[in-house]
């Protein structure tokens, strides 16, 4: 009985060990390894955009018209196909496809690795 009882209790645990919860694969909710595999984007940093593409950034010289219309200028204005303009944020970045998001942040700074390599 006792082995019944243990091995019943042996499985218990491995399966709640096993249970994994669903990833965010939403863009607002990017980690720092999805920014790093993204195929490129432009960010403002510290004042200037940056383009950053396969892990390497460089000061954004040009205009970029993204996949969906937006239009982001080296400046950090963005003009939305619909006609409508925003200035670009520190810490903030702009897919190639034209989604807008929040770069991931600790302690206050960018984290290094979304932007080496």
């Amino acid at each position: 009985m006792k082995r019944i009882m243990i091995a019943i209790v042996a499985v218990a645990l491995s399966c709640s060990a096993m249970a994994q919860a669903k990833k965010d694969t939403s863009m607002h909710g990017m980690s720092q390894q999805s920014m790093h595999h993204m195929s490129g984007y432009v960010m403002m940093m510290n004042g200037k955009m940056m383009n950053v593409m396969n892990g390497k950034s460089m000061p954004m010289l040009h205009d970029m018209t993204m996949s969906n219309g937006t239009m982001v200028m080296p400046n950090g204005m963005i003009k939305m196909k619909s006609g409508k303009t925003m200035m670009l944020k520190n810490g903030y970045c702009v897919t190639m496809n034209g989604k807008i998001s929040k770069m991931p942040m600790k302690n206050g700074m960018m984290m290094k690795d979304s932007m080496k390599n």
